[in-house]
């Protein structure tokens, strides 16, 4: 899945003085992660770590106990599966991706949420889907909805299908200067799986424009990649678009796309993947030292929208046979203190038990990297900066958010089948999933825990004004139950890292 990614919020005060403040204090929490985990990983007080022990909270507005959360914080939820929109549609399942705009009006914000159907094509079942309205795909069952939402009391203005004719959508990121969300498919089927049209592509949602009952055109930008794509962020300094690749079981690659023009995406440009400088398909899934700096360069994808109905070379075979570099499942990707931060949901030396992938990499806990863009003749730099010691610590992180006062945010997405994750708050859940913040010191602890489903968490981001964290709970992605939710969190977050 998804960002910040992302399936994911760039953070509307990140590019400001004191967000790239912000940014850097949270870059600073990564670093303390690393000499943490030299130290042997010592441990510390959980309620010193973050904000005190997590107890069973029931929402505000349904009264439901869905979600664990420290004391002092509350949430309510603001969508949930099946609930009709303003635009007379059911809101369809699978809540992935996020982000969070300024609102139309004083105290509100927009939000544009990810739709990861993997519903058959043209099934009704819980599909994103506006009759009559232009479309890619019209078998197409994802897409994203658009909310605009009152932050005091949590009511939910209006919301409605932004995009749709697409599928899979699972997570995304900002447009140059928050014009919009880019919302990533992450699939490459096509007319062999039954659909009409090819998928695997990105396409633009803008912020202004889409209406109820009247949602944008879906357009795919091919010569941004066809393959499975999570997630994206933006570089504002060069309008390079960056972009992770979700191929579970195989070597996935990290994408750069250089447009032709960064206000205008649809104009076309290049498509590179990462190569560590003078190593022929680097493996950067395992073996590595949180703190090294890699040199990188890029090698270029000759044929970024292959007909792969007829045997053409995928964009990560092209990469690869160039010597790309190696990772796995790359998700979620953000942008912040002038680089680029994304995970690797299974990369890393522990590892999860699953069985082997077919290249014989066994999957672990997850990564957190970091890409340094160089200026003038310093060459771009990749960084380890986060690796998951084990599940109690971060298992399967997906989306990446760091928050507007500086702390950190991961999305887990339980990857694993071997190794059973239960909870105590949540009986009779195998698989659960949590939020974990890192504190100054580098420590990993628990903010909340999904005591709802098995489900992951996803998009989870900050309103502008950095007073409510928006997250969804993904639910099916086939069913209707367990239904998909997004929540709006509020509490004292400066008592705390986060």
């Amino acid at each position: 899945m998804t960002g910040l990614d992302r399936r994911s919020f760039l953070g509307r005060g990140l590019t400001t003085a004191g967000g790239v403040l912000a940014s850097g204090i949270a870059v600073q929490t990564l670093g303390a992660h690393a000499s943490w985990a030299d130290a042997g990983r010592p441990a510390a007080d959980p309620g010193a770590a973050g904000y005190g022990p997590l107890r069973r909270t029931p929402s505000k507005n349904t009264g439901e106990e869905l979600l664990a959360l420290p004391a002092g914080f509350s949430y309510v939820v603001l969508g949930k599966t099946g609930t009709p929109m303003t635009d007379g549609v059911p809101t369809p399942i699978a809540h992935d991706g996020m982000a969070a705009f300024p609102g139309t009006r004083r105290h509100t914000v927009r939000l544009i949420r990810n739709h990861e159907v993997r519903t058959p094509p043209g099934s009704p079942t819980g599909r994103v889907h506006v009759p009559g309205s232009q479309r890619y795909d019209e078998l197409g069952v994802a897409g994203t909805t658009t909310l605009e939402v009152d932050l005091r009391t949590g009511e939910v203005l209006r919301h409605f299908v932004s995009l749709s004719g697409t599928i899979v959508n699972c997570a995304g990121g900002m447009m140059l200067h928050r014009r919009g969300w880019l919302t990533c498919e992450e699939t490459t089927a096509g007319p062999k799986q039954g659909w009409q049209r090819k998928h695997g592509y990105i396409f633009q949602v803008p912020l202004d424009g889409p209406e109820p009952g009247r949602p944008a055109a879906s357009m795919p930008l091919t010569a941004m990649g066809r393959f499975s794509h999570e997630a994206i962020a933006v570089d504002p300094r060069t309008g390079y678009v960056y972009e992770t690749e979700d191929d579970s079981g195989k070597p996935d690659g990290f994408y750069r796309f250089r447009p032709h023009d960064a206000r205008d995406l649809s104009a076309g440009g290049v498509l590179e993947m990462l190569k560590v400088q003078g190593v022929d398909n680097y493996d950067c899934r395992e073996g590595q030292k949180m703190g090294a700096r890699l040199p990188v360069e890029w090698v270029v994808i000759d044929d970024p929208d292959p007909d792969l109905e007829n045997g053409a070379q995928t964009c990560t075979q092209q990469g690869l046979a160039k010597g790309g570099a190696k990772f796995n499942r790359l998700e979620g990707c953000w942008y912040g203190d002038g680089g680029i931060f994304f995970n690797s949901t299974s990369g890393g030396d522990a590892k999860n038990g699953d069985a082997p992938n077919a290249d014989g990499f066994r999957e672990g806990y997850g990564q957190v990297w970091q890409l340094v863009p160089g200026r003038g003749q310093r060459g771009d730099t990749l960084v380890l900066v986060y690796e998951s010691p084990g599940r109690k610590e971060l298992d399967s992180p997906d989306n990446l958010t760091f928050t507007p006062r500086g702390g950190i945010v991961l999305c887990e997405d339980d990857a694993s089948s071997a190794d059973a994750d239960p909870h105590p708050l949540a009986p009779g859940l195998t698989n659960v999933n949590r939020l974990i913040g890192l504190a100054p010191g580098g420590q990993p602890f628990e903010f909340a825990v999904n005591i709802s489903d098995d489900s992951e968490f996803a998009g989870a981001c900050f309103s502008p004004d950095g007073s409510v964290m928006v997250v969804n709970n993904l639910g099916s992605t086939v069913e209707l139950d367990p239904p998909g939710r997004t929540y709006a969190i509020r509490g004292p977050w400066r008592r705390g890292p986060l």
